[in-house]
């Protein structure tokens, strides 16, 4: 089910005692009771909000957004990974940070708590949640097993290179920023290209009135040196999605070129998935990491008379 933000709803959601540090942080009603107010009734809170120039109420709107898009299981998770590589030198403080977020009543509470106490965990988390959330990633396997390079130099030749890719192919991306990130054995990129100039129409100081902006596209690249393979999100015409990864293998993985990406042309012969009682053992150096079968249907094709059954024919690729 999809979640809603609200600011009344977050301000229901999150305990008093924390917005109450939230907004002392902020030098913000001082003279409101937060101890007084019912929990889940912040009805004092909401009116003392509406007071509040808009401009300031437009900044803190934005951090409670990413604080209720991290108050879900996804959400921890991603905070757990990105405390993991922060607190990879003090395994008992990691520990204690998992253990004192767990025993929180609920997701509110923790990214609430995270957000307060643990600033070093927040972009990473915030990151790592949204890339979990998009869909269409396109798999390239094939790449070596380089360790992958994070340092300025090497990221900053991957700006440029996107940067001057799609000025010239598209004529955006006038500026590029690289963020690399460690994510348990992934090495996750999030490269923010300029984007076109755009012009919407906005309330601004109480004037309602066309307003430019350049906003960022997203590149993003997760790759795994275990595995050998680059995963892309990117959403753009496809023609671009090679050269994005041959930018990626030379600049970061310091391969000459980027390699081939051969078509996986097995056959796999289904038909036992008709029979009751059927125990899927797949042998090693198959290929084959996992099986689930959702929707089935069986049928004659020509060219199978080898195996004699009827068969659902699954190409270029293993199923997962």
């Amino acid at each position: 089910m999809a979640r809603h933000y609200s600011t009344r709803s977050f301000f229901r959601q999150v305990p008093n005692a924390l917005l109450a540090r939230y907004f002392a942080g902020r030098g913000l009603f001082e003279d409101l009771d937060f101890a007084a107010m019912k929990e889940t009734k912040p009805d004092a809170l909401f009116e003392a909000w509406l007071e509040l120039p808009e401009d300031q109420r437009k900044a803190m709107d934005a951090e409670f957004q990413e604080i209720f898009e991290l108050s879900c299981e996804k959400g921890f998770r991603a905070i757990i990974d990105e405390a993991r590589w922060q607190m990879q030198a003090d395994p008992e403080g990691l520990t204690a940070f998992v253990e004192a977020l767990s025993a929180l009543p609920n997701h509110y509470h923790r990214a609430m708590v995270t957000y307060l106490d643990h600033p070093e965990c927040w972009k990473g988390a915030t990151r790592f949640y949204h890339a979990d959330t998009l869909p269409y990633w396109r798999k390239r396997k094939n790449l070596g097993h380089k360790p992958a390079a994070v340092d300025e130099a090497s990221l900053q030749q991957l700006a440029d290179q996107i940067r001057n890719y799609f000025h010239r192919t598209e004529g955006r991306g006038n500026n590029c920023v690289v963020e690399p990130f460690r994510r348990g054995e992934l090495d996750y990129f999030f490269a923010y290209p300029e984007d076109y100039t755009q012009q919407s129409i906005e309330w601004v100081d109480g004037e309602f009135a066309p307003r430019p902006h350049n906003p960022a596209f997203e590149v993003i690249f997760v790759y795994s040196q275990k595995d050998g393979t680059l995963d892309l999100n990117f959403r753009g015409s496809r023609k671009a999605v090679e050269p994005l990864q041959g930018m990626f293998a030379t600049t970061i993985l310091k391969l000459e070129t980027l390699p081939p990406d051969p078509k996986d042309e097995r056959i796999y012969d289904l038909s036992q998935l008709g029979q009751r009682g059927f125990n899927f053992v797949h042998g090693v150096g198959s290929g084959i990491e996992g099986a689930a079968v959702r929707k089935l249907r069986l049928g004659a094709f020509q060219g199978c008379e080898q195996f004699g059954n009827p068969l659902y024919l699954i190409e270029n690729g293993p199923l997962r």
